[in-house]
């Protein structure tokens, strides 16, 4: 199948097509000291200026920010030419009239990886957008080739794709400020979702947060004897949930990917996942060479991340 195929089947998609509130957007990148803003060059790569929330949040947000250039391009799924809008307007008079700035035209049908886009992708400072969510593998890879700051919209399980764990394990990619819990389609109905959230390469003081949790390892046997049970196809603990992470223990933990948002790297640091690290093992007489997850007295368990506190030795004379 065809590049722009690809991306027209999933722009068509019934389940890959959602619109981004204004609010939405509002909540999140109000959250980012305005200087990560300041003289940069804004590329809405996945945006229809004419109708996108992110063109009007940074187009009425233009001289406030102090932005160099705003750029939106529109994709045409009927493969027909479409067009890039831009607006660097010094006015701030102008920054609500959503209609100022400069119309275009594009040769192609302004797919995110044609050669068109991706040259304004190098005149941009940063990417932000809600691209076609099972794009995703492709779109970051882009992001990443051409070293470019983005906030983005995706998907939660984007955390368990082997193209885009590695960038998180490097620190290289992490979680945004808020969650966006529903989405305009484009029948004009809303729909809820409780797994979609930003991706960003933009520090943020959230992720510099300290994790604390009441618990710890040297009061297991007293309190809570079964709680941190060993998987039987990696050496390391299980620990059901992130307010459990004992923070005393110096070995290596396995955690829900819902750590990531409280993930402080001056306090942990990431050393895998289960899809890479899962050992083989024999469950019932049979071979599981390749099992993807750990286990625990022969049951799966849900996606795991591996950490290792850091500096565990701050918790061990606590009360």
């Amino acid at each position: 199948m065809s590049r722009n195929a690809n991306l027209s089947k999933a722009k068509n998609a019934k389940n890959d097509e959602f619109y981004t509130r204004l609010e939405d957007i509002e909540k999140e990148l109000n959250e980012y000291d305005p200087a990560v803003f300041k003289n940069k060059t804004i590329f809405c790569n996945c945006d229809d200026p004419t109708s996108s929330n992110f063109w009007i949040f940074f187009h009425m947000n233009f001289n406030r920010f102090g932005l160099k250039k705003l750029i939106a391009t529109h994709y045409n799924s009927d493969g027909s030419p479409s067009y890039a809008m831009t607006y660097d307007s010094k006015d701030p008079k102008d920054d609500i009239d959503f209609d100022k700035g400069a119309k275009i035209p594009l040769k192609g049908d302004g797919d995110f990886r044609s050669d068109e886009c991706i040259e304004l992708l190098k005149q941009s400072d940063m990417v932000v957008t809600n691209p076609p969510f099972s794009l995703a593998r492709e779109y970051v890879a882009e992001l990443e080739k051409y070293d470019k700051k983005f906030i983005i919209i995706g998907d939660l399980n984007w955390i368990t794709y082997k193209e885009i764990f590695p960038l998180i394990k490097d620190n290289k990619l992490w979680l945004g400020y808020t969650k966006v819990k529903e989405f305009k389609q484009p029948d004009g109905t809303y729909k809820k979702f409780g797994n979609k959230l930003w991706f960003t390469n933009v520090d943020t003081k959230k992720r510099h947060h300290k994790l604390e949790t009441v618990y710890r390892w040297r009061k297991r046997k007293e309190k809570y004897p079964d709680l941190y049970p060993k998987y039987d196809n990696y050496d390391a603990i299980e620990v059901g949930k992130v307010l459990q992470i004992p923070l005393d223990y110096d070995g290596i933990m396995g955690v829900p990917i819902t750590f990531l948002d409280k993930f402080n790297p001056d306090q942990f640091e990431i050393l895998g996942a289960d899809f890479d690290l899962a050992k083989a093992l024999t469950i019932n007489g049979k071979i599981k060479p390749n099992p993807q997850r750990f286990y625990i007295n022969g049951k799966r368990k849900y996606s795991r991340i591996l950490i290792k506190n850091k500096h565990p030795e701050d918790y061990q004379n606590d009360l």
